[in-house]
């Protein structure tokens, strides 16, 4: 059934429908046209602007940003078009406090630019997992991180961003959704390929003003039509569907509650056991998550390590979170509105009607925004609409495709070369985000079959599985000075098997909805997402404080300028590893010694031989001119 299902939705998104195409006017095209033309002359403006020849330059765009780039890159890096389709989704589904996710990063930015950034610039660290091996030695640790990290980074986010903007592209367009998101693809990598992660930073900035732009002047549209907040508010309790009966009872036996909004729609802190978002994991689940994200996640902090000082990163940071606000008014809000105007599509219950509306049986809240932009937009802002969705996907997998070329490079790379030159190192990731590029091409079919109907949870939950165990090493890392190698290991290990546990049966069994249940048992699967998250948090924690203290601790000789408390010490540090990375490096400056001494000798051997023409040219010039 879901390969059926899987070909019928991509033969239906793949094939252009004349009666679909929205966005087909001389206004709307050249809207976008001119959003493509600004973006990539942005790119190759960076790219002669900044010093690329170098990995700190590359990478770390020469650690020349000042704070406005930065908080706009953090935030544009942090909203992709999954928040576009995925919290407008939840909300027109279940109400505002999805926006609790946005507006809980708001504090936790804030412990970034103040508390983690800090101890990040003293360590003269590039990626996370070099921290992790500066701090605690070894390589298994940093391994561990960088491979779990690439495994998010392209099953997760890529995916996610790509099912949003197909779900944007198809209702808009009607083009051949593979030709669209190959094209994006593939755009995206050039400018990431050829400027590095200046360029990422000086096309967030514009893309960050475009996307507000756009989301403000939709959201007074979606105002407008609904009539102002008092008519969303009376209007909200009664946005059902017209039709909620199925044409095979027996088997979708649909209950009121499925088609009905929820009663505390208007409220951020739910029930703790009843609610959709119980407020305890509101509170403090939600800030775990987002303690792994925005504090150790290497797309956010390769951001701020690109600031040109501390005071920059802080600024950016306060940027950041006052641009976080905004999620809840331009994209949930909307969400609401959509679920208004449309209860009969937004709001769909029926499966059958659902298949017919958005291809999907589980529900189509992921088109309310989308719904909105095509329906209520004017000629013109329409087109300005797709270019803010673009702006976002595209943000967000640059965003991507740079850190996790950094990670590849710099963290597993250099392991398998560790006598890798800089020429070496620059070219393998430029390589590596082509590979990224085919692999997200090859998974689009795979994402048109993975349609849920809450994206926003289904991403949400995914982290609150994987990330707690890498936030709670990261946190105990910064603050606590006991913490060792031993004990980091087996909390990372003993957390990714704990919410292993829970994690795979949710999917083999499914998380299930109202129409259709779960089958996993209650006392794996019954616990809400965040609490889980809590409890994987704390347990991670114990486990790692009681490995560490019952073994052999780190000497301070090894920790100053790693850890919070000694990020101003001016002694010298001894790395666990300096052995092994002096032999690195040495190997590096030899390899290049090599590299100079053949071009050397290949220049000589040139120029000898160029001498060489050059004298039997004369010899023969002089003996014609003899004979002559």
């Amino acid at each position: 059934k879901l390969i059926k299902s899987s070909y019928r939705i991509s033969e239906a998104m793949a094939e252009p429908s004349s009666d679909k195409v929205i966005i087909n006017n001389p206004a709307d095209i050249a809207v976008i046209v001119g959003y493509f033309i600004m973006v990539i002359s942005v790119g190759i403006w960076a790219m002669f602007r900044t010093k690329r020849g170098t990995v700190a330059g590359y990478f770390l765009a020469g650690r020349t940003m000042t704070w406005w780039p930065v908080g706009a890159s953090l935030f544009a890096s942090n909203i992709g078009s999954g928040h576009f389709v995925g919290l407008a989704g939840t909300g027109a589904a279940s109400g505002i406090a999805v926006g609790g996710f946005e507006w809980n990063a708001l504090f936790i930015v804030l412990l970034l630019g103040w508390l983690f950034v800090p101890v990040y610039l003293t360590a003269g660290v590039i990626t996370m997992p070099q921290y992790l091996k500066k701090r605690f030695g070894g390589t298994r640790i940093s391994l561990y991180l960088s491979v779990i990290s690439l495994f998010l980074y392209i099953f997760t986010k890529i995916s996610v961003d790509m099912f949003s903007g197909a779900v944007f592209i198809q209702q808009a367009l009607g083009w051949n959704i593979y030709l669209a998101v190959i094209t994006l693809l593939l755009i995206t990598a050039l400018y990431t390929v050829t400027g590095g992660l200046a360029a990422l930073m000086y096309t967030d900035t514009v893309q960050t003003f475009v996307i507000i732009a756009g989301a403000f002047v939709l959201t007074g549209f979606s105002f407008a039509e609904v009539g102002g907040y008092s008519a969303l508010l009376a209007k909200y309790s009664s946005a059902m569907p017209s039709n909620f009966s199925s044409m095979d009872p027996q088997r979708y036996n649909i209950s009121p509650h499925c088609y009905t909004p929820r009663q505390d729609a208007f409220s951020m802190l739910r029930h703790p056991t009843t609610g959709d978002l119980p407020w305890p994991g509101v509170l403090f689940g939600i800030a775990i998550v987002g303690g792994w994200y925005w504090c150790s996640d290497q797309v956010i902090v390769q951001r701020c390590l690109a600031a040109r000082s501390l005071t920059h990163v802080k600024a950016g940071c306060i940027m950041c979170g006052y641009l976080k606000l905004l999620p809840m008014f331009l994209m949930v809000f909307p969400g609401m509105i959509s679920r208004v105007l449309y209860p009969d599509e937004v709001g769909c219950v029926v499966p059958e009607v659902c298949e017919r509306v958005c291809g999907t049986e589980v529900g189509c809240s992921n088109i309310a925004y989308p719904k909105l932009v095509v329906s209520i937009m004017p000629n013109g802002l329409r087109g300005l609409m797709l270019a803010v969705m673009l702006a976002a996907l595209m943000s967000s997998l640059a965003s991507i495709f740079n850190s996790s070329s950094t990670l590849f490079t710099m963290d597993i790379w250099t392991r398998i070369r560790p006598w890798a030159t800089q020429r070496e190192l620059l070219i393998v990731g430029r390589v590596w985000v082509l590979c990224i590029v085919a692999v997200s091409i090859c998974w689009i079919p795979v994402v048109q079959a993975a349609q849920s109907g809450q994206l926003f949870d289904y991403i949400q939950s995914v982290s609150s599985y994987l990330a707690p165990p890498i936030a709670s090493v990261f946190l105990l890392a910064v603050f606590v000075k006991r913490v060792n190698e031993k004990g980091a290991f087996w909390g990372l290990i003993g957390g990714l098997l704990m919410g292993l546990c829970r994690m795979l049966p949710e999917f083999w069994f499914g998380s299930g909805s109202c129409v259709f249940p779960s089958y996993c048992p209650f006392l794996v699967c019954g616990i809400h997402y965040l609490h889980f998250a809590i409890i994987l948090f704390f347990c991670t924690s114990v486990l790692v404080l009681v490995v560490s203290y019952c073994t052999q601790p780190i000497e301070d000789l090894h920790l100053h300028r790693l850890v919070f408390s000694l990020r101003h010490s001016k002694e010298e540090r001894k790395d666990l590893d300096w052995e092994q990375e002096e032999k690195g490096k040495r190997a590096r400056r030899e390899a290049e010694e090599r590299m100079r001494e053949n071009s050397d000798a290949g220049k000589k051997e040139r120029m000898s031989q160029s001498q060489k023409q050059t004298n039997l040219g004369e010899s023969t010039n002089s003996s014609l001119f003899l004979s002559g």
